[in-house]
């Protein structure tokens, strides 16, 4: 299993592919438009997004934009065997939103998932879909290789059921566990890794009543996609390119960066990545031989401000090297604390 792509339902279509395409360096590479809904489909590298809005109320987007703001409406997984998953999904409870259909090459079918987000199911017997050629090994201009996981936010007290939903209905397994407590504010976190093609989807639940998680689960009316991480090979080269085309990220502040080469002192960074790395206001975070193979596994991370006018989805750009794996502790504490100053800046913790 892997993610094929990411649907948004969003109000203006074309807006946001511009906005895709001029700030983050996306291709336009379908327009798959029908008589309610226009839709674009927009790549970079093995990145695929849909931008959906609506053209009349009985476009499926105009209901979703009356429950909620713009936002991430399905997560699609390219699967091996449509017709085992979707059986599996069944008995495991899976309610069935769109039954298989079959194209030349294709088939697909539609589950709901949390909340109001639903999971398309895809086999494709060759690289394409859409309408437009997917050779996923063919890399454009773009600065991502492919999305390194995807955030969900549920209510409190959901956290165990929605992962047990993953592991029954789709066979994901439980990985890492977190758990943030700040003197303000906390969440629970579990990692869920799909043991073919390593999917991964933490999912978040807030632990106290202004919690972050519960800003978010109140602005959105409910559980749903909180941030999608794009991994890169070189995270400095691409955040530069970023924000001079105009993307806006959560600052760090410099004495996150003392205080973290004082607790790091013999890490293999030199001088000039260090101020490369504070420059471009990137976490950085080591990880031990429990999660990494590797003992200089080192996770390199930065979020972008929420990208709608509400403070709901944003953006995650990682760059893993060494072998790093799964997430680290620390740039999860430094993320929150981050996202902490923002709501502070709102009003709003």
């Amino acid at each position: 299993m892997k993610i094929d792509r990411v649907h948004f339902y969003v109000e203006d279509a074309r807006a946001w592919r511009d906005w895709f395409v001029g700030i983050l360096s996306f291709h336009q590479v379908a327009d798959v438009s029908c008589n309610h809904t226009r839709s674009y489909v927009v790549k970079s590298g093995a990145v695929y997004f849909v931008l959906s809005s609506p053209l009349t109320a009985a476009s499926p987007v105009a209901e979703f934009l009356r429950m909620h703001p713009p936002g991430v409406a399905d997560v699609a997984f390219r699967v091996k065997d449509v017709e085992l998953v979707m059986e599996r999904a069944v008995n495991g409870g899976a309610k069935v939103l769109q039954p298989i259909q079959q194209q030349p090459s294709l088939k697909w079918c539609k589950i709901a998932a949390w909340g109001s987000l639903s999971h398309t199911l895809i086999e494709a017997t060759d690289d394409s879909s859409w309408g437009c050629d997917r050779p996923e090994s063919t890399m454009d201009n773009g600065y991502f290789i492919g999305i390194d996981h995807i955030v969900l936010n549920v209510a409190a007290g959901d956290l165990h059921r929605a992962a047990a939903w993953y592991e029954e209905v789709l066979g994901f397994g439980r990985q890492q566990v977190f758990e943030i407590q700040t003197e303000q504010s906390g969440l629970r976190s579990q990692v869920m890794v799909h043991p073919s093609g390593g999917v991964q989807l933490p999912i978040n639940e807030p632990t106290s009543a202004n919690s972050q998680i519960q800003e978010f689960l109140d602005i959105n009316q409910g559980a749903g996609i909180q941030h999608i991480a794009l991994r890169t090979n070189n995270i400095v080269k691409a955040i530069g390119h970023l924000r001079s085309s105009g993307l806006s990220f959560i600052p760090v502040p410099s004495t996150y960066y003392t205080h973290l080469q004082y607790q790091h002192p013999s890490r293999n960074l030199s001088t000039p990545e260090w101020e490369e790395i504070a420059r471009e206001q990137i976490l950085v975070d080591w990880q031990d031989d429990s999660v990494s193979l590797t003992p200089t596994a080192l996770l390199l991370q930065t979020f972008t401000q929420p990208i709608f006018a509400q403070p709901t989805f944003f953006f995650e750009f990682i760059e893993r090297r060494q072998d790093a794996r799964g997430f680290g502790a620390g740039n999860f504490r430094a993320l929150f604390q981050a996202m902490e100053r923002e709501q502070l800046k709102r009003s709003s913790l």
